[in-house]
């Protein structure tokens, strides 16, 4: 967008610096507490159930091949610290074996028949829960590597994937499961640096960025699924490392499940204060209590089923509240049929429970469409008290064709949506007059833009014009210009986007 202001105008709200910055470091802080708190107890447990195990795979290596039980790598840790990380020996403990290549490639002779097995199998990685119990590495992070391939990396790689813990597992190690079946020939370490560490790099750069503690738990369960035999060729999303099933469960399903257990319990008993004001009826509270619960339980198995745990609430459209009716009608003969048929006492009167249905309904929408609703509210109560009003940094769009509808719905959906407050439209067609566009009014024409800024205190003006001769433009430009607030010319996007589908069709031939 094009800022025609001059330096009178006075600097908006969204130039301002936002409080609350220190939320994602305490969040992060939070995660770090968690997440080591996981690996401790985690792999202290691991160490000790696994103990008699590791003692039939240390007899197994000392019977295979000559030398010791546990193999020492040198790599590098956080912050750049070397460390020791441990690996059950599967490599024959010859001159040749350190001499040789870091890397392990499809069919080494270096690696022991005992080794073949606990590499496939990633046995040889379970001695690194040591690690993971003195706090050198975590159970999930990046795979920690060679320093000699880490001075390889870029000094933003190395800022980035080096600012964490490494780990026993990662996105990049699944992915990558079977490395040393695609290493092979000659020229296998230019393979590995061409293709497949810079994938891994990026995998890396994208679980440093994006990682929670439950979607260390999808890696982990990720990890757990492709070491099975029968699913080893598993062939893993790059999605379901951070939207995989302990996401979308924590996220999608029981942060649901929370929000409507509360919503069923207030609606339910208001719907009977409702009841009472005209036929008496004492259900109890452990039948309320359940009630709401069972109503809760069954609405989020059926939202899951018609897809609605994956709607983006914030930026949903007003069609899926019809989905939402079906899901509570669904959910209400469920619990009809269950009060009528096995919890017979106390019966609840089909109507008192049609009358919890519809207010229960009322309650779930106003929950996932809060913001819009709050928003709504607040520009009507902007609109009622003019400029003694305020909410956000008020703005004013001119043009109510396309362009401007385009403009609206850019708006509702961006991450500005919350720092601005649409007090209405200006357009010069009288047919528009007073009527609603995507819940806006038309308050006027162009003419009546310096009364609108004054009475409204507008900060800003979206000028959203694009069919209309040039020197029309140009004079609703300096009627925009001569007010105090900010004018921002939104460019023709519908018009480039028309010449570009134009531009693609194909001739037909004669």
């Amino acid at each position: 967008m094009k800022q025609t202001a001059d330096n009178k105008k006075r600097p908006t709200k969204t130039q301002t610096a936002k409080s609350g910055q220190a939320l994602p470091s305490t969040r992060r802080g939070l995660t770090a507490f968690v997440k080591r708190s996981f690996d401790f107890f985690i792999s202290a447990f691991g160490l000790l159930f696994l103990s008699p195990f590791f003692i039939l795979i240390a007899l197994s290596i000392k019977l295979d091949s000559p030398g010791p039980i546990f193999y020492k790598a040198t790599r590098v840790g956080k912050n750049g610290k070397p460390f020791q990380m441990l690996k059950f020996r599967s490599m024959y403990d010859q001159p040749r074996t350190n001499a040789g290549s870091p890397l392990t490639i499809n069919n080494d002779e270096r690696v022991t028949p005992i080794g073949k097995w606990l590499r496939a199998t990633k046995v040889n990685e379970l001695p690194q829960l040591w690690n993971v119990l003195i706090g050198e590495m975590s159970l999930v992070g990046p795979r920690p590597e060679d320093p000699q391939f880490v001075e390889k990396w870029s000094p933003e790689e190395r800022k980035t994937i080096l600012s964490v813990k490494p780990g026993i597992t990662s996105p990049a190690t699944i992915v990558y499961r079977d490395e040393e079946k695609l290493l092979f020939g000659d020229g296998f370490m230019d393979a590995y640096l061409k293709d497949i560490l810079p994938d891994k790099l990026r995998l890396d750069q994208l679980y440093v960025a994006n990682h929670t503690f439950i979607n260390d738990l999808d890696v982990l369960f990720m990890t757990l699924i492709v070491i099975l035999p029968k699913l080893r060729s598993l062939q893993v999303k790059e999605r379901w490392f951070f939207s995989g099933v302990f996401y979308t469960i924590t996220h999608r399903v029981l942060n649901w499940f929370i929000v409507d257990l509360f919503v069923n319990l207030f609606m339910i008993g208001l719907s009977g204060l409702i009841w009472r004001l005209s036929s008496v009826i004492n259900l109890g509270i452990p039948t309320f209590l359940l009630g709401a619960f069972l109503a809760s339980a069954f609405l989020t198995i059926i939202n899951s089923l018609l897809g609605l745990h994956r709607i983006d609430w914030s930026r949903a459209s007003p069609t899926y509240t019809l989905d939402f009716a079906i899901s509570v009608g669904i959910t209400l003969v469920i619990v009809w049929l269950i009060n009528r048929y096995w919890l017979t006492e106390p019966h609840i009167p089909f109507a008192l429970m049609w009358l919890m249905s519809v207010m229960v309904f009322i309650g779930l929408v106003a929950a996932r469409y809060r913001e819009r609703l709050l928003t709504g509210l607040a520009n009507r109560w902007i609109l009622f008290r003019g400029h003694r009003a305020s909410f956000g940094e008020r703005m004013l769009i001119v043009g109510a064709g396309e362009l401007g509808e385009l403009t609206l719905w850019m708006l509702q959906r961006s991450t500005f949506r919350d720092l601005f407050a649409v007090i209405g439209i200006v357009d010069d067609d009288p047919r528009k007059r007073n009527i609603e566009i995507m819940s806006h009014r038309v308050l006027g024409t162009t003419d009546d833009i310096p009364e609108l800024v004054s009475r409204y205190q507008i900060g800003l003006i979206l000028f959203a014009i694009a069919n209309c001769p040039p020197d029309r433009i140009q004079k609703i430009l300096s009627i925009c210009q001569s007010t105090e607030a900010n004018t921002i010319v939104v460019p023709d996007v519908i018009a480039v986007l028309r010449q570009s589908l134009s531009l693609t069709e194909e001739p037909q031939s004669t």
